[in-house]
C-alpha cells in the first residue's frame, strides 16, 4: 500500500506501508543517494515474519516532492516525526541505513525517541562522516566535495562510480543498473544538497540521547563508512550491540540480505 503524508506545505512524503495490520512495525529511512526500494530484500521476508514495513522517500529523492530547501538533519528528522504521529505510529523499531541512520540518530536525539522503541543502525553515517581535526575517520571533506561537484557536472558517472565501491559481493549487471536507477530518480538538487549535510554535520552529541536498545550492523568492509564508525558508535550509546557483518560493504543490506533480516527479527523479538 502506497500512499503519501504532509509534512509541511507542498511537502508530501512517499510512504510504501506493508502488511499494515501487524503491531510489529519497523519504519526505514534509506541512505543517500536512493529510496525505499533499497529495503526491496527487506521487504520480501520480514513481513512474512510478521512485521509491518513502512518504507518512505526522504524528501527529494524517489516518489517524494522535491523542495529547494530541508536537506538539514534537523528538517529531515522533523520530516520522519511528522510521518510518525500522522500515521500513529507506536512502539517501533526506527531501521536507518547509511544517511537514514544519522537522520534516526538525530530523531532520537532531537525529539526524544519519540515512539521508538528499538533503534537499528545499518551502515550509519554517523558519528561524524567526515575526517576533522578532532576526528581522523572517515573520509575527507575533499572527497565530499568533489561528489558535490560530480553530482552538478555528470551525476550519472557520479552515481556509478559511487556504486563500484557500494558493495562487496558479485552484482549481475542487471543488479547494478537497477541499484544506479535508484540514484538517477533523485532530485540532483537533494542528491547536491545531502551531501553538504553529510559533510558537515556532527552527531557526536547526539549519541548520548539514545537511551533505547540499539542494534549497530556494520559491514566489516564498508568502504563507504568504515567499520571504526560502528565501533564509536557502540562505545557512545548506553545499551547498544555491535553486530560485524564479516562479507559485507556498505550495502550490507544486499550482501548479506539473509544475515540482516535475521539480525533484524532477532533484535526486534
Amino acid at each position: 500500500m502506497g500512499y503519501y503524508v504532509k509534512v509541511e506545505k507542498g511537502v508530501n512524503i512517499y510512504v510504501e506501508d506493508i502488511n499494515p495490520t501487524s503491531t510489529k512495525t519497523i519504519l526505514f529511512i534509506h541512505g543517500w543517494p536512493a529510496n525505499h526500494q533499497m529495503f526491496e530484500y527487506q521487504f520480501d521476508h520480514l513481513p512474512a515474519m510478521g512485521y509491518r514495513c513502512i518504507g518512505i522517500d526522504i524528501r527529494g529523492f524517489g516518489k517524494s516532492n522535491r523542495p529547494w530547501d530541508g536537506y538539514s538533519y534537523d528538517r529531515l528528522a522533523d520530516d520522519i516525526r511528522v510521518i510518525i504521529d500522522t500515521l500513529g505510529l507506536e512502539n517501533i523499531t526506527l531501521a536507518g541505513h547509511s544517511m537514514g541512520g544519522a537522520i534516526s540518530i538525530r530523531y532520537m536525539a532531537r525529539h526524544g525517541g519519540r515512539q521508538v522503541a528499538k533503534l537499528a543502525l545499518i551502515g550509519a553515517a554517523a558519528p561524524v562522516f567526515t575526517q576533522r581535526p578532532d576526528f581522523p575517520y572517515g573520509i575527507t571533506i575533499e572527497e565530499v566535495n568533489k561528489l558535490i561537484e560530480a553530482t552538478y557536472t555528470d551525476r550519472p558517472k557520479m552515481i556509478s562510480d559511487f556504486g563500484d565501491i557500494f558493495f562487496a559481493r558479485y552484482l549481475s549487471k542487471s543488479f547494478i543498473d537497477w541499484f544506479q536507477g535508484l540514484g538517477l530518480v533523485a532530485s540532483g538538487n537533494a542528491t547536491a544538497k545531502c551531501l553538504v549535510s553529510l559533510r558537515d554535520e556532527d552527531l557526536r552529541n547526539d549519541l548520548h540521547h539514545i537511551h533505547v536498545p540499539t542494534a549497530i550492523m556494520h559491514g566489516k568492509q564498508d568502504k563507504v563508512c568504515p567499520f571504526i564508525l560502528g565501533e564509536l558508535m557502540h562505545q557512545s550509546i548506553q545499551n547498544s550491540i555491535l553486530i560485524p557483518f564479516e562479507y559485507s560493504g556498505h550495502g550490507l543490506f544486499y550482501c548479506e540480505q539473509d544475515k540482516l533480516n535475521q539480525e533484524l527479527a532477532s533484535f526486534i523479538g
